[in-house]
């Protein structure tokens, strides 16, 4: 009686066996018919007992399934992709367990053909603005092909352009972590029937541009990215809220690359946003040093000295904005206004005197110094206009530091200017 059981049981084991071969070969048939969602649902019909079958036919089984989702993919389906790659990596898997190779080398080719469509619906979603699909994908191109880290950099890049920052912090530190580069240099050549520049290793194209179907080689050289990729991340943690990790990657990211003014004011930035304006002051002070002709340098000095009080200070960070860009018209709007506050904080003092003569003596003199002070900044502005005619704002406050004055004449002049 007990003979008959097992003979039974391998009766129906067997029969399992002929009907997951069968599935399988109506998947394949399927599939040279072009109709992969047919084979995907013959497939579907052997996948309960596959893990139960020998590793030859799990790695026809997986070989199967990774054509037939890798087909989906390519016709649209992006949820293909995942699959696509999970199946052909186990046929590698389970014949490297088995020593046997049937269909390792055949799927290394459909996974190579399989990551150049990923990366072209990347670069389809990217123009979509699709950019949490693209970085996905991209990725995903990457843990198919880890040499080719490129695909790892550009998924952080599209992360990013999404606003999708933890993700791409987390490619930014796995590129990190592999001490990836970037730099590299690209060989080009013009191909003389078509007209376009194409881009192909170096010994092709040195016998192309001999052959003469190819002119005009050109080597283009790109620089390091690993002084960009530490500033994304310091940037990733500034935009997570997580500042003193971002400062932490300032400091790294300046110790690579000390004259980089973009680090710099970017940390600067961060000291900003943190409440310490005197740090703020003096990165900005050490980016200006280094980028000596950047207007907007020394107006951002002029900026924090002004808030500060240091209204001297402030006045010559102005006037070097206008010495570099002479119609940087908020720089002549807030050196103007350095005269106007400063003789502001007179009319305090003023206000407090009394009737005696020391005091009416004391109030004549600073009223003629409040009054030498409107007129420098009237006359900072009625310079700026000589470029600047029809600047609402330029013609604005000079109405108002002439009404100030009591010049009358002036104010109904600029009034008019102003159309009023």
């Amino acid at each position: 009686m007990k003979t008959k059981i097992l003979i039974l049981a391998s009766m129906s084991f067997v029969m399992a066996g002929y009907a997951q071969k069968n599935e399988i070969k109506t998947a394949e048939k399927a599939l040279k018919d072009g109709n992969a969602a047919a084979a995907k649902t013959a497939l579907d019909g052997a996948s309960g007992m596959i893990s139960g079958a020998d590793e030859k036919m799990q790695a026809q089984y997986y070989f199967v399934r990774g054509k037939a989702y890798a087909d989906l993919a390519k016709k649209g389906d992006n949820a293909a992709f995942d699959e696509a790659v999970s199946s052909f990596k186990k046929v590698i898997e389970v014949e490297e367990k088995s020593g046997k190779a049937k269909y390792s080398d055949e799927t290394r080719q459909h996974l190579g053909t399989l990551t150049a469509d990923l990366v072209n619906s990347a670069v389809e979603d990217n123009a979509n603005e699709k950019f949490k699909e693209a970085a996905e994908k991209l990725y995903m191109s990457y843990k198919i092909s880890p040499k080719d880290t490129i695909y790892l950099y550009y998924a952080a890049s599209s992360a990013v352009n999404g606003g999708h920052y933890e993700p791409a912090l987390e490619y930014y530190e796995e590129l990190q972590s592999l001490g990836y580069d970037g730099s590299g240099v690209t060989y080009k050549a013009t191909n003389v029937a078509t007209g376009e520049e194409e881009e192909m290793d170096k010994t092709q194209r040195d016998l192309m541009v001999k052959s003469g179907t190819y002119k005009d080689p050109k080597d283009d050289r790109a620089p390091s990215k690993k002084a960009e990729i530490v500033k994304n991340i310091a940037l990733i943690y500034t935009q997570l809220g997580q500042d003193d990790k971002a400062l932490e990657a300032y400091k790294a990211a300046r110790a690579n690359n000390p004259k980089d003014v973009n680090l710099i004011l970017n940390e600067a930035n961060l000291y900003y946003k943190m409440g310490d304006k005197d740090k703020f002051k003096e990165l900005q002070a050490e980016a200006a040093a280094l980028a000596p002709d950047n207007p907007d340098l020394h107006y951002n000095m002029g900026v924090i000295n002004m808030e500060q009080g240091n209204l001297e200070e402030a006045r010559a960070a102005y006037k070097k904005t206008l010495e570099i860009n002479p119609g940087y018209t908020n720089a002549q709007l807030n050196l103007s206004t350095t005269y106007v506050n400063e003789g502001n904080g007179l009319i305090d003092e003023m206000n407090t005197l009394g009737n005696s003569k020391a005091d009416i003596a004391r109030y004549d003199e600073l009223k003629e110094q409040k009054d030498s002070l409107f007129r420098q900044g009237a006359d900072v502005l009625e310079e700026a206009l000589k470029t600047n005619p029809d600047n609402q704002g330029i013609l604005t406050q000079l109405k108002n530091i002439y009404g100030a004055m009591g010049d009358n004449e002036n104010f109904m002049r600029v009034k008019k200017l102003l159309g009023e």
